[in-house]
């Protein structure tokens, strides 16, 4: 069975979209609200570009933003699987006593 599609009319760099949204509907307003802040904040930045090369830009921003939190990620798993680990050795230390 298919969720519920929901059609979101959203504004993204002075654009108006309308997104099927098969989660909460406020979710992606938000979602494209933040996308709609990026895009505004590199354009006042960067100064006369084009809206492509903002997009382009704001996808590199976001992409390196997900590489930065998949290798926190990463690590915190590590560190997980490390404290595992030495629970388990103590568990089984202290049930041998």
């Amino acid at each position: 069975m298919e969720p519920d599609r929901r059609t979101v009319r959203v504004t993204i760099y002075n654009q108006p979209y309308n997104l099927a949204a098969s989660e909460d509907a406020s979710d992606v307003a938000a979602l494209a609200q933040t996308v709609d802040e990026l895009m505004t904040n590199i354009a006042q930045r960067a100064g006369n570009v084009d809206a492509q090369r903002v997009a382009v830009l704001a996808c590199l921003h976001m992409a390196d933003r997900l590489r930065s939190i998949e290798r926190e990620l990463s690590g915190l798993k590590e560190k997980i699987g490390s404290k595992a680990r030495e629970f388990s050795f103590l568990l089984e230390k202290a049930s041998g006593e």
